[in-house]
């Protein structure tokens, strides 16, 4: 019921209303409209939060998994580096054992010609007699 008369309006409950009641009722569902859009824009929200967590999470994972990689290629090298050392030590003691050993050899000719000189000498010694 609408009187119209000085911006007054009656409602279906006769309660006095200010506003006509078609443009109350619009209000009312904008009103209604602009509550679900806020609720579905907090729920989006929510989704996307969990989104930016779940995220966040991997970044984190892949980030630590990043530096274990990391960790490990440096730990390659390190033993790659740690075995060229050691077999450059091993070439030079057996550069070294090669030499000590020609040594020997050549010290147990040396060794072998006195010793046959010695023979000789005393079976000479022995024959003049």
């Amino acid at each position: 019921m609408a009187d119209g008369s000085a911006g007054f309006y009656f409602d279906e409950l006769n309660k006095v209303r200010v506003l006509e009641p078609e443009i109350n009722t619009q209000t009312q569902e904008l009103k209604e409209e602009c509550k679900e859009f806020v609720d579905k824009i907090a729920e989006f929200q929510k989704i996307v939060g969990g989104f930016i967590e779940m995220v966040d999470g991997l970044a984190k994972e892949v980030e630590k998994e990043k530096m274990k990689a990391i960790g490990s290629r440096n730990l390659l090298k390190s033993i790659a580096k740690q075995r060229e050392a050691q077999q450059q030590q091993l070439r030079a003691l057996i550069a070294e054992k090669k030499t000590q050993l020609e040594r020997f050899r050549l010290q147990h000719e040396a060794l072998q010609k006195v010793e046959s000189e010695q023979n000789e000498f005393i079976e000479q010694f022995i024959l003049q007699k």
